[in-house]
C-alpha cells in the first residue's frame, strides 16, 4: 500500500432564470427551451444530422455485409450505442496507455454487446437464448452489469443481424441499451413474486417500454437517462442513484403508490437523489416517468457533456422549481404531496431461499462478479427445465434469482445453482463484491477488475473465515474513475489507477472509498464513502489491505456497529 424534439409549447421566457443559480450564469449551455437546438458539441451535431435509431438499418444492408472497415466514424463512435454496441478494447494495450491513445488505436474490431433486460426479467427460452448466442457468436462471453442487462464480448459486424434476429425472436432487444436516451429500467427482481411486496411496478415498467422506448421523440436526450422501479420495501434498485426512481410508499389517504426521487449519479461527480415530496398514483406513474424525461430533454444542459445529466439541473433548480415544471408545464396539474418511503432493513440483494405469494420460492444466487458466460447460462437454462421454473431474474447486484420453485423441487434447485457455481449461501465477499468490465475489453479502463476481484474474494474468504462474517461487506472495483460500479456506495470503493509501487515504478492501484452505502444489506441510510488523503493501494496488495482495514473494524466496532458506521467516526490513521 501506499499513500500519497417535440417541445411543450410555452414561453421559455418565463425560465429563462433557471440557470441563475448554476455557474456561468447568462450562457448558452445547449437547453432547448432556453437557448434553441443549435448543436454545441460533436455529440449534439451527429444526434441533430439524423435519427439515431435509424442505424440499425445500415447495420444490417452496409456494415454487416461489407465489414468492420466500412462503418462510418459517426455512427461507429456514436448511433451504434443506442442499439447497445461499442468497441471494445484492443488486447495487449496497458492502462498507462489508456489516456494517451485515440479512440481508434484503443478499440478492437469486435464490439461489446449489452442485452437490454427491464426489470432483470427473463424466462427459460430467453435464458436458453442467450446461452447459445454467448457459444456461437461471443467466444462464449456473458457478464451481469449493475443495471440488470447482459453483456457479450468478441460481437463482430457481420453477426449483428444474426444475434438480432435470435433476440427478438425470443423477445428481447438492445435498443437504446447505450446511448443519449432512457436506458434499462431497473425493477425490483422479485416484482410479482415477494411476499412482503407492497406493489408489483410490473404494469409500470411494461407501460413504459410500451409507449416510449424506441420512440424517436425522446432517443436525443443530452446523455444517458437511467430509471429505477420498485414496490419492494428493502429499496432493492438503487434509487438513490438514477435520475428518476419510482419508490412504493403506502399514503395514509390514498393507498400504496410511489414516492418520486429525480437526479442521482455518480461518475466523478457523485450526487445523491432527492425525494419531489410528491407521492405518485399507479395509474399515473408512466405520465410522470415521461414528464421528467421530457424535463431533461428540454431543459437538461447540453453545451458540455460533463454536465450533461440531469443532476446538474436539479442542482441549479432546486426541489421545488423542478416539481413546479413538471407539474406546470409537462402534467398540467399538482401531484399531492406523499410521505417518503423508507427501506425496511431487509437485505436487497434477495441472496438465498425465499418464500413466494404463491407457495413457491424465489433462489437469489451469488455468480462471481456478474459471470454468466455460456455454460453457465445453459445449465441455469437446463436447471430450470428440471425443477419447473420458468422465470428468472438479474439483479442491479450482479446476482441472479431463480423464480417459481415448488417445495419438492426446493434441494435440487439449490444443488443445480450451486454445482453451477451460483452460490445460494453466499460469503460475505462472494456476495458482497461488484466489478465493472475492467481493462479486459474496456476502453476507459487503466486497470484490471474482474480477475482482480476474484481473487480478492477467494482470499478473503480464507483469510477471514476466523470473523464468522454474517452480513455481506460490500467491496466494489472500478477500473476508470467513472463508477460503473458504483465504488462510492460501497463500504470499500475501489477506482483503478496507476499508483507507485515499492520500487517507485507505477503499477496497477485503486485509490480507495470506505463507508459509502445506499438503502441496502440492512443499511437504514444512503450515503457517499469517505476517502482518506492519499490512501492508495496497489492491485498486488489490495488483498491485504482489505483484510487490514476490515479486521481493525471487527475489533474497534461497538456491538452492531457497521463497517460504514466506524468508517465514518474512525481517525484517519485506522484506515490506512
Amino acid at each position: 500500500m501506499t499513500q500519497a424534439p417535440s417541445a411543450p409549447q410555452t414561453a421559455a421566457a418565463e425560465h429563462t432564470g433557471a440557470r441563475t443559480r448554476g455557474p456561468r450564469a447568462g450562457t448558452n449551455n445547449g437547453q432547448w427551451l432556453v437557448s434553441g437546438r443549435e448543436p454545441l458539441n460533436a455529440n449534439e451535431v451527429f444526434k441533430a444530422e439524423s435519427d439515431v435509431l435509424e442505424v440499425r438499418d445500415r447495420i444490417i444492408s452496409t456494415y454487416a455485409r461489407d465489414g468492420f472497415d466500412s462503418i462510418d466514424g459517426d455512427d461507429l463512435h456514436g448511433r451504434f450505442r443506442w442499439w447497445g454496441l461499442y468497441t471494445q478494447r484492443k488486447p495487449g494495450i496497458d492502462g498507462g496507455r489508456t489516456a494517451q491513445l485515440e479512440a481508434h488505436e484503443l478499440e478492437d474490431k469486435f464490439f461489446m454487446m449489452r442485452v437490454r433486460l427491464d426489470g432483470g426479467a427473463l424466462t427459460q427460452q430467453q435464458v436458453q437464448t442467450l446461452a447459445d448466442i454467448s457459444r456461437d457468436h461471443a467466444r462464449g462471453t456473458g457478464d451481469i452489469s449493475d443495471r440488470q442487462n447482459l453483456q457479450y464480448h468478441w460481437i463482430s459486424i457481420e453477426d449483428v443481424p444474426t444475434i438480432w434476429d435470435k433476440l427478438e425472436a425470443a423477445g428481447m432487444r438492445t435498443v437504446e441499451a447505450c446511448g443519449d436516451c432512457p436506458r434499462v429500467i431497473l425493477g425490483s427482481p422479485v416484482a410479482g413474486v415477494a411476499v412482503d411486496e407492497l406493489i408489483d411496478p410490473t404494469p409500470v415498467i411494461d407501460e413504459i417500454l410500451h409507449r416510449y422506448i424506441g420512440d424517436p421523440e425522446l432517443a436525443n436526450l443530452p446523455r444517458k437517462f437511467k430509471s429505477a422501479i420498485t414496490g419492494h420495501p428493502s429499496h432493492d434498485v438503487v434509487h438513490e442513484i438514477n435520475d428518476i426512481s419510482l419508490v412504493a410508499v403506502e399514503h395514509p389517504e390514498l393507498g400504496i403508490g410511489y414516492d418520486l426521487w429525480v437526479g442521482g449519479a455518480l461518475s466523478t461527480a457523485p450526487r445523491l437523489a432527492e425525494r419531489l415530496g410528491a407521492f405518485v398514483r399507479p395509474e399515473e406513474a408512466a405520465e410522470v416517468w415521461y414528464g421528467v424525461t421530457r424535463i431533461f430533454r428540454d431543459y437538461g444542459y447540453r453545451r458540455l457533456r460533463n454536465k450533461a445529466r440531469l443532476k446538474f439541473l436539479l442542482n441549479d433548480w432546486g426541489t421545488e422549481k423542478f416539481r413546479q415544471v413538471l407539474e406546470q408545464e409537462y402534467l398540467g396539474r399538482a401531484l399531492p404531496d406523499g410521505p417518503e418511503a423508507r427501506p425496511d432493513g431487509s437485505a436487497s440483494d434477495h441472496i438465498g431461499v425465499h418464500a413466494q405469494k404463491d407457495g413457491n420460492h424465489y433462489i437469489g444466487a451469488a455468480p462471481v462478479v456478474g459471470r454468466m458466460g455460456a455454460d453457465t447460462l445453459q445449465g441455469l437454462a437446463d436447471l430450470m427445465t428440471s425443477v419447473g421454473s420458468d422465470r428468472a431474474r438479474f439483479t442491479p447486484h450482479q446476482k441472479v434469482l431463480l423464480l417459481d420453485v415448488a417445495p419438492d423441487h426446493l434441494d435440487a434447485a439449490v444443488a443445480g445453482l450451486d454445482a453451477l457455481g451460483l452460490q445460494t449461501r453466499a460469503s460475505a465477499f462472494r456476495r458482497g463484491t461488484m466489478a465493472c468490465t475492467g481493462i479486459e475489453f474496456c476502453k476507459l479502463a487503466i486497470v484490471d477488475t474482474k480477475d482482480t476481484a476474484t481473487a480478492a474474494i477467494r482470499e478473503l474468504d480464507d483469510r477471514l473465515a476466523d470473523l464468522e462474517l454474517t452480513d455481506p461487506l460490500t467491496l466494489h472495483l472500478n477500473g476508470c474513475p467513472n463508477s460503473c460500479a458504483r465504488i462510492q456506495t460501497a463500504d470499500i470503493g475501489l477506482k483503478g489507477q496507476l499508483v507507485l509501487g515499492d520500487d517507485g515504478e507505477q503499477v496497477p492501484g485503486f485509490q480507495v472509498h470506505l463507508g459509502g452505502g445506499l438503502a441496502t444489506h440492512g443499511r437504514p441510510e444512503a450515503g457517499l464513502g469517505r476517502t482518506v488523503r492519499g490512501l492508495k493501494v496497489t492491485a498486488d496488495n489490495l488483498t491485504d489491505y482489505v483484510e487490514r482495514v476490515v479486521r481493525r473494524w471487527h475489533g474497534e466496532r461497538t456491538d452492531g456497529e457497521t463497517f460504514a458506521a466506524w468508517v465514518h467516526r474512525a481517525e484517519d490513521e485506522a484506515l490506512v
